[in-house]
């Protein structure tokens, strides 16, 4: 059994546009969680590469405006490659630190980007990433759809981890798909910061009977450049994202946060063991199942547009 640490939900703001200053900023926040003697630090939904908060891409119904498209063409060149510049910038702050991290990045492949969380281990670099299934809203104008070959659970020596993003928490199914892989750390990457977040986070922890930990940005009108099209406004100290970063327990107690006051890094001790004392009475895939009346089915295959047979 894994023995107690100290783990760390990271509320920053990203660099949008600026995928590489946002990975030397996780950087330096990797390297502080480690100095407050974090083992595992959860960073927020496209940290880098940016949450286009606010933006319509020029998409009304029907018709694409030309500025949208420009719009979208920034956005893609802002999008990070796995094996570009900003990934060996995060892979040398965990080598440095021993820390495994979640991060919220928007990954780049061929003419489509997708909102991905990428696991990264201090001994082994970049060890899994699972691609948002479901993109939510307008989301779908830029985000591509992830498959069931994305959906990971990670063994650690702190415990199985695994990523659902934002909005997929509240997909049923797809909670079920990480608690059967036995899930006992569940990251929530988020841009949901509404007030109504923390109890889809203790419901979460409570049904899964495993520790949860969100990360939301706390980030101003102010980071985005100016031509940056907001139909939220365009004052500096306008709060696009206010955080509400928390971290829970197995039976639902609140450990750390939810934290609204700004960037900062919030820190919770994690017992493992809690994860068995909470299934005394609920597993939900285990005695508190009932696959004669219920049964989840899980594709896991990759899904490709163009298959190519024959050839010599």
């Amino acid at each position: 059994m894994p023995q107690p640490f100290k783990a760390a939900v990271v509320q920053a703001a990203s660099i949008p546009f600026d995928s590489l200053a946002a990975a030397e900023k996780a950087a330096a926040l990797i390297r502080d969680a480690a100095a407050g003697g974090a083992r595992l630090a959860v960073f927020p939904e496209a940290f880098l590469g940016g949450y286009p908060k606010g933006s319509s891409f020029g998409a009304p119904v029907g018709m694409r405006k030309p500025e949208g498209r420009d719009d979208y063409r920034a956005y893609h060149e802002a999008a990070i490659d796995l094996d570009g510049p900003e990934i060996a910038v995060l892979v040398e702050a965990t080598a440095e630190t021993g820390l495994f991290v979640v991060m919220g990045v928007i990954e780049r492949d061929g003419g489509t980007v997708y909102c991905t969380a990428l696991f990264i281990d201090g001994e082994n670099g970049v060890v899994g990433k699972h691609r948002k299934l479901m993109p939510t809203g307008a989301e779908r104008l830029i985000w591509g759809f992830g498959d069931g070959s994305t959906m990971p659970v990670i063994e650690t020596p702190l415990g199985k981890i695994g990523a659902v993003i934002c909005w997929e928490n509240y997909m049923p199914a797809l909670r079920l798909a990480m608690y059967d892989q036995g899930v006992t750390l569940y990251c929530a990457p988020t841009a949901d910061d509404r007030d109504t977040w923390p109890a889809t986070m203790q419901h979460i922890a409570l049904e899964g009977r495993c520790f949860v930990l969100t990360a939301c940005q706390h980030i101003t009108r102010g980071a985005y450049p100016e031509d940056y099209d907001c139909a939220l406004g365009d004052d500096p100290d306008l709060v696009l994202m206010r955080g509400g970063s928390m971290i829970v327990d197995p039976l639902g107690q609140v450990l750390a946060g939810p934290s609204y006051e700004g960037e900062g890094i919030i820190y919770a001790t994690i017992d493992p063991g809690e994860v068995a004392r909470g299934k005394f009475d609920f597993d939900v895939v285990g005695h508190y199942a009932r696959p004669d009346v219920f049964n989840l089915s899980v594709n896991v295959a990759p899904q490709q547009a163009v298959s190519r047979t024959g050839g010599k």
